[in-house]
């Protein structure tokens, strides 16, 4: 059954069959006038699905909770906005997630440490300097009571 106005190319499928796409001017239709544009779109759809390491953006330094997390920002965006796979993606969060544990905890260790420094450096010098008294001294003084007790 041919529809009015359309025909369909001459050549046969690889099953013997007639091909049922419409003919161009040759009388053949697109892919049985050009037999190696089939193969060529292929690989381009191919590679356009592919993950490109040569095209994408260097990783920056992660060192930071700060870092970590912007990271995952844009890795999110990216896979919304489809220029990501979410693979890609999916093996990524394991990984940021441990790395921000890590430096989450860094980061504490660190501002603690900060902060002990600034407040001995704020300590008056003579409470460093005073002595204080030595064990046997504090026994000796609860072994002797004081008189009229």
């Amino acid at each position: 059954m041919e529809t009015e106005g359309k025909s369909h190319c001459k050549a046969r499928t690889k099953a013997g069959k007639p091909c049922r796409a419409a003919a161009t001017e040759t009388g053949l239709c697109f892919f049985h006038g050009n037999p190696d544009k089939a193969s060529e779109l292929g690989r381009m759809g191919g590679r356009s699905k592919r993950y490109a390491a040569e095209s994408a953006d260097p990783l920056p330094t992660l060192d930071g909770t700060i870092a970590v997390r912007d990271t995952a920002a844009r890795l999110f965006e990216e896979v919304y906005s489809g220029k990501r796979h979410h693979r890609v993606a999916a093996s990524l969060a394991p990984l940021l997630n441990l790395l921000f544990r890590a430096t989450a905890k860094t980061d504490l260790l660190e501002q603690r440490i900060a902060e002990l420094e600034r407040l001995s450096a704020a300590r008056p010098p003579s409470s460093a300097t005073s002595p204080s008294p030595t064990p046997e001294e504090g026994r000796k003084e609860k072994a002797d009571p004081e008189p009229g007790t």
